[in-house]
C-alpha cells in the first residue's frame, strides 16, 4: 500500500474546492493512487515530460497530478487543477502542461 504524501501547494489547491468537491477528490486519491498509482487506467495517465508532475487522475471536472517514488511505496501529490475545456487552472492561474 502506497502512502499519500500532500504538498502545501497541494493541500492549498484542495482547500480552494467547496467541500462537496473536496470530499469527491480525496475520496478518489485514497481509492485510485494507494494501490498501484503507476498503473494507467481510463482516469489515470503518464503525462509527456513537464514541469508539473510525471502523473495526473482525473477526477470528474478536476485533475490532481502526483509522482510517484517507488523505493519508498509513497505518492507525492503536487497540485489539484481544474480542466475547463481545453484550459487547466491550477492556484488561480492558467497552466500550459
Amino acid at each position: 500500500m502506497y502512502r499519500i504524501d500532500f504538498t502545501p501547494e497541494a493541500f492549498g489547491d484542495l482547500a480552494e474546492l467547496r467541500r462537496f468537491d473536496q470530499a469527491r477528490v480525496v475520496a478518489a486519491i485514497e481509492s485510485q493512487l494507494s494501490h498501484e498509482p503507476t498503473k494507467q487506467t481510463r482516469n489515470r495517465k503518464r503525462l509527456r515530460p513537464n514541469k508539473l508532475a510525471e502523473w495526473a487522475l482525473r477526477v470528474d471536472k478536476f485533475r490532481v497530478y502526483y509522482d510517484v517514488r517507488l523505493e519508498g511505496e509513497a505518492v507525492k501529490i503536487i497540485a489539484i487543477g481544474l480542466k475547463q475545456g481545453n484550459e487547466l487552472w491550477v492556484r488561480g492561474e492558467k497552466f500550459e502542461l
